[in-house]
């Protein structure tokens, strides 16, 4: 018997929440934790991504457009590892993380990017 959820209802929950609920995107140093607010990166300011999202299809959604932070806003050095999701740019609810593929290494002064293509959520579907 398959399991997971249909490719339309997976697509549905992908764009709403990607899109629309949880549209702000936040980098982290280690895993966000169940509130997402473990381990922030110093460079804290979070991107709207609500334009940056293909449309899902298949249960897969994947950006694309790059995300970019200045260099005025990496402003010490550190190591991105994760990435949470929240509804607002500042405060707001909480609505899932993710790893970063590979660490990214910055200095301060560095600007840096998820490149197009770089952020992929997905569901498991029913086949």
């Amino acid at each position: 018997m398959a399991e997971g959820l249909s490719a339309a209802a997976a697509n549905a929950l992908l764009d709403t929440h990607h899109d629309t609920t949880y549209a702000f995107v936040q980098l982290h140093t280690a895993a966000p934790g169940a509130a997402g607010t473990t381990a922030i990166a110093g460079n804290a300011t979070r991107k709207d991504t609500s334009a940056a999202w293909a449309a899902a299809s298949g249960g897969s959604k994947v950006t694309d457009v790059d995300i970019d932070w200045s260099d005025a806003e990496v402003d010490t050095g550190e190591d991105y590892t994760h990435v949470s999701f929240w509804t607002d740019s500042s405060g707001g609810t909480f609505g899932g993380s993710g790893t970063l593929t590979a660490n990214a290494v910055v200095a301060s002064g560095d600007s840096f990017s998820i490149l197009a293509g770089g952020m992929t959520a997905s569901f498991t579907v029913a086949s």
